[in-house]
C-alpha cells in the first residue's frame, strides 16, 4: 500500500537522497586528508578542557546493543562539548587490569 500520497509533504528542488553509501567514504577520506579533527582541536587550544574517558567494554560479556547505545552518547556529549567551545578531545580508555597477565605472557 503507498502511503505516498497520504502525507502533506513540501516540495522541493533538493534532491530526497543523500546517498550516502557512496558519499560517506568520500566524506570520510576528505576529513582524513585534510586532518580535520587535528584542526578542530587547534582551533581550540587555550580554551576550556572537557574530557570523558571512554572506557573499553566489559570482556566478561557478549556485546550488546548497550555497548553501540554507550558509545554513541558519549560521542554526542564530547561532539556537543566541542562545538560548544571547549576543547574536548577523544580520550579512549583501556582496560590495564589485565596487565601482570599481558607482561608474563610477551
Amino acid at each position: 500500500m503507498d502511503y505516498s500520497k497520504t502525507v502533506n509533504l513540501p516540495s522541493s528542488d533538493f534532491p530526497m537522497k543523500a546517498n550516502l553509501p557512496s558519499r560517506e567514504p568520500q566524506i570520510l577520506q576528505k576529513w582524513e586528508k585534510e586532518d580535520i579533527y587535528t584542526l578542530i582541536q587547534k582551533s581550540r587550544e587555550g580554551n576550556e578542557l572537557y574530557i570523558l574517558h571512554d572506557g573499553p567494554p566489559y570482556a566478561n560479556g557478549h556485546i550488546h546493543l548497550g555497548h553501540a547505545l554507550n558509545k554513541i552518547l558519549k560521542d554526542i556529549i564530547v561532539k556537543h562539548k566541542t562545538m560548544s567551545g571547549f576543547k574536548a578531545p577523544f580520550v579512549p580508555g583501556w582496560d590495564c587490569h589485565g596487565l601482570p597477565i599481558e607482561l608474563q605472557v610477551t
